[in-house]
């Protein structure tokens, strides 16, 4: 009897744009997962495939620039975080996402965090882009979202790369993809970086963003706008998440590791770097292309 296929589609921000070069990889040695569990932007890509919608996201996302990028950005603080996140729910269903979990090929699991619960979250039925909503919404950047009475965050909060999700579904061989495996190095190089070239990029971002909200961005940066001495706002989120998901992804793989791990470096993109889509595709690709032998041999 053929081996039911699980694939943990991990966190990582807009590292997990490598997931959509790694199922590509594995369609090309005609393999094919029969449950997929996703967290975070790994339930964004994930959603994407079992809605048959994977081709357009890929699309959308060697689209993105810095510029395209501010047309997704509806900043309320207000709702518990810096974006709320409606324009990019507005984006999933313009890219022909399921409506809801029932209209979907395969067993499809989203990952995300009860806030107050402090809890890991599965969810399986009801508005699959609400459900994305939630396990995409970054501690900080973006507004949680309540289902079923819980608010709900990002699900790197509590299970990184969801193997036991996989298992839980039924999955007897599970292929995981950590888009986080070489933040050591990032983390080494990122304060030697000089942060004139990100200043001047970020404050393109700032001009394009409506008049009213200007202000309120340009408090988030460096002071200095020519020479910044220090790190913004973003940059120490950012950095502070994957010292988070780090700690946590080690305890829960070390406890339930997967049959494969597929390890993209992705270290040179901090979690923000959307507009790398094309990067971390091809990278995605290139790590799942030199596992299928291996994972041949488990199948």
């Amino acid at each position: 009897m053929k081996p039911k296929i699980g694939l943990a589609l991990g966190s990582g921000g807009a590292r997990g744009w490598s997931h959509i070069g790694a199922i590509k990889a594995l369609a090309d040695a005609g393999i094919e997962p029969d449950i997929i569990c996703g967290t975070s932007m790994g339930a964004l890509v994930g959603a994407a495939y079992v809605s048959g919608a994977l081709d357009r996201l890929e699309d959308f996302a060697r689209s993105i620039t810095r510029f395209s990028l501010t047309k997704l950005i509806d900043i309320n603080p207000a709702t518990g975080g810096v974006i709320e996140g409606l324009l990019v729910s507005k984006q999933l269903r313009d890219l022909g996402y399921a409506t809801d979990f029932s209209g979907i090929d395969r067993p499809f699991l989203a990952v995300a965090s009860d806030l107050f619960g402090a809890s890991e979250v599965w969810l399986q039925t009801g508005n699959l882009v609400d459900a994305i909503r939630a396990s995409t919404a970054i501690p900080g950047i973006v507004s949680p979202v309540r289902i079923n009475e819980r608010w709900l965050m990002d699900g790197g909060m509590t299970n990184p790369v969801p193997v036991s999700a996989c298992r839980a579904l039924g999955a007897d061989i599970v292929i995981a993809i950590d888009a986080n495996s070489r933040l050591h190095s990032y983390r080494q190089h990122f304060p030697k970086t000089d942060l004139t070239d990100q200043w001047a990029a970020t404050e393109g971002l700032i001009l394009a963003a409506p008049t009213r909200l200007r202000p309120y961005l340009t408090s988030l940066l460096p002071r200095n706008s020519h020479k910044p001495k220090g790190l913004g706002y973003f940059e120490v989120l950012s950095a502070c998440i994957d010292v988070m998901v780090e700690q946590i992804q080690r305890s829960r793989l070390a406890g339930d590791p997967p049959h494969l791990m597929v390890s993209p470096n992705l270290s040179q993109l901090s979690i923000l770097d959307f507009h790398h889509a094309a990067e971390a595709i091809a990278e995605g690709q290139r790590a799942m292309s030199a596992q299928i032998e291996t994972l041949s041999a488990l199948l």
